[in-house]
């Protein structure tokens, strides 16, 4: 596994089977509900085979209706006896070949960095100018988390880092750790985190505030279950009731950006941001959709348009990891905020203090594997 240290942005060439243009918003894809399968992309690939499939077998129809008949006629000095038609059976179609494998993962732990930008424009092109250029960005890591998964693929385990966390920056100083994708773009978000933890990050994925409302409704939105209900004070207002909430796209990024409605801030909102991450892994597990090989393929492929990853982390290393996450009981997953020491202020700006012994000893938990002590 390649790291993203040293390598700059790029992302999956976006394309949706069969055709589809990767600009059209994912809310006009198909849906199927009898397989459960909520990647818009996978219904289409479906579509267009059986198109393909009916417009073959109508040619064929056509074609043998024309087709020469064979027959025996009697001579004119001969009795006309009716002699039966004979035709000539159409050969049976060809078995279609099987779908190429996905190769497993080997049986090591991996630690994949997931970034939210707070870019209300193509955050791609903001963190790909700060690598070629190293001039800073408009943009900020709203989201961080560290999603750890271990050897045997059955669960994974979820780090949330506060936004507002101050840390040593490598190379630019103190600052809020989401300042890190400000002035350095992927790479020296990847790097800060790994200083904070300690640990090695194998691959690091971004998604912006388009591209997650985009995702989103390509899913065909997700059922949320609120535990603190309230309003957002975001562009909608949304109403987030107690219980069960189907969200689409909109829906969904004020659920998981909303943090001036409740009284401890980012932690709600931090709850939240995982809350969300685990209805988003019930939803793709739910009916095996994962354990379908032309369906990691096609989520991998629709998905590819609107997120941004480390070079290393090319579509065929996507699809793997998706795939070897097909067992994967998101019920069993566990999710820990890193440890912090309250809020203070720090040169006028309002920060979240670290709490360096408790990050010291979860750090230390994650490297010996025992993660789950932490995670709830």
């Amino acid at each position: 596994m390649s790291t993203p240290s040293g390598s700059g942005p790029s992302s999956p060439e976006p394309s949706v089977p069969g055709g589809t243009n990767p600009a059209a918003h994912p809310a006009q894809l198909p849906w199927t509900e009898r397989r459960r399968l909520v990647i818009a992309a996978v219904l289409a690939l479906v579509l267009v085979a059986g198109v393909v499939v009916a417009v073959l077998s109508f040619n064929r129809s056509g074609s043998e209706s024309q087709a020469p008949v064979v027959t025996q006629t009697a001579t004119p000095s001969e009795t006309a006896t009716p002699t039966p038609t004979q035709t000539t059976p159409p050969p049976a179609p060809a078995a279609p070949p099987p779908p190429e494998p996905i190769a497993d993962l080997p049986p090591v732990p991996m630690n994949i960095l997931l970034i939210g930008s707070d870019s209300r424009g193509n955050a791609r092109e903001q963190a790909a100018h700060t690598m070629a250029t190293g001039a800073s960005s408009d943009h900020r890591a709203d989201t961080l988390m560290l999603v750890h998964v271990p050897a045997d693929r059955r669960t994974f385990y979820v780090i949330s880092l506060m936004r507002d966390l101050w840390v040593d920056i490598p190379g630019y100083g103190g600052a809020k750790i989401n300042t890190s994708l400000e002035v350095g773009g992927i790479d020296l978000a990847t790097r800060t985190v790994e200083s904070v933890l300690g640990t090695h990050i194998d691959h690091t994925v971004m998604l912006d505030f388009h591209g997650f409302k985009l995702l989103t409704d390509g899913l065909g939105g997700i059922d949320v279950n609120v535990t603190t209900p309230f309003q957002s004070t975001h562009e909608t207002q949304h109403v987030f009731t107690a219980g069960v909430n189907h969200l689409d796209g909109q829906a969904a990024l004020e659920f998981v950006r909303e943090r001036y409605a409740f009284v401890d801030g980012d932690y709600q909102r931090v709850r939240n941001q995982q809350t969300f991450l685990r209805a988003v892994l019930a939803k793709l597990t739910s009916g095996g959709a994962l354990n379908d090989v032309n369906a990691v393929r096609a989520l991998v492929n629709f998905a590819g348009g609107y997120l941004t990853v480390d070079h290393g982390f090319d579509p065929v290393s996507v699809a793997i990891l998706a795939y070897a996450l097909r067992n994967t009981d998101p019920n069993a997953a566990g999710f820990v905020t890193l440890p912090t020491a309250g809020v203070g202020t720090i040169g006028g700006a309002s920060v979240v203090l670290p709490d360096y012994g408790g990050i010291n000893a979860l750090a230390t938990a994650l490297r010996d594997g025992r993660i789950a002590e932490y995670a709830r």
